[in-house]
């Protein structure tokens, strides 16, 4: 996210707590894929809201990210975070330092994506993983979300009676550019990522994906928000 979402930094959060039972479904997703995930860097980490759910009610302690937007970073720092203001492509990911490097609704608005990957293959350690989590450009978020950014607008005959109440701020949907699964795949093992694991939710209509609270399943056919793990090799 760029320095364009200073300004919208409170309508991402508020966003997400008007739509607590898809907020939960990805916390649930994130908690499953976090499992040991020992020292993890958080790339894009928004406002911090996540790790703070992850932190206060499931035990698992993200204290250090990245965000280009210094608004959503001063939020994420009064949550108890220690995070650098950088675009990933810019950021320095340590070397060695953390065993799990984390992209949480972020790889979409990552522009140079494949080279943000090889830097994280680089980064981490032998047995190290990287997570990729967003919509699938695939998936009826993705067309929907497509969709409103062509338009430009939700407000439009079209997408009539196809979204929720509340949908994602449109400022958002602009700015992303969604990518199919496959394509992630290939940009993963295109960098040297093998052991690759997959985990979805929200897998019902956009319509009634904030009407009850999921628990994530395996693979990724049938979710609007994916996580892709994948493991840096140990070398023969």
């Amino acid at each position: 996210m760029g320095n364009g979402f200073d300004q919208y930094a409170p309508a991402y959060d508020a966003w997400f707590l008007k739509n607590r039972n898809v907020l939960y479904s990805e916390v649930n997703l994130l908690a499953s894929v976090l499992e040991n995930a020992g020292r993890v860097l958080s790339v894009g980490c928004g406002s911090g809201l996540f790790e703070k759910i992850l932190r206060d009610e499931r035990g698992i302690d993200i204290r250090n990210g990245i965000e280009p937007s210094e608004g959503m970073a001063d939020i994420a720092r009064k949550r108890g975070m220690n995070v650098a203001v950088a675009k990933a492509e810019d950021a320095d990911f340590g070397t060695n330092e953390y065993d799990t490097i984390l992209f949480n609704g972020t790889p979409s608005y990552i522009a140079p994506l494949d080279k943000v990957i090889a830097k994280a293959f680089a980064a981490l350690p032998e047995g190290g993983r990287i997570i990729l989590i967003d919509v699938p450009k695939e998936s009826s978020y993705g067309i929907l979300y497509n969709l409103a950014k062509s338009l430009g607008t939700w407000n439009h005959p079209l997408l009539h009676g196809t979204f929720p109440a509340d949908p994602y701020p449109i400022e958002f949907v602009k700015a992303a550019n969604w990518r199919t699964t496959a394509e992630k795949i290939q940009m993963l093992t295109d960098a040297g990522f093998t052991g690759l694991e997959f985990a979805q939710t929200l897998t019902s209509h956009p319509l009634n994906s904030n009407l009850a609270e999921e628990q994530p399943t395996e693979g990724y056919g049938s979710g609007d928000y994916v996580a892709i793990t994948a493991y840096k090799p140990s070398e023969a």
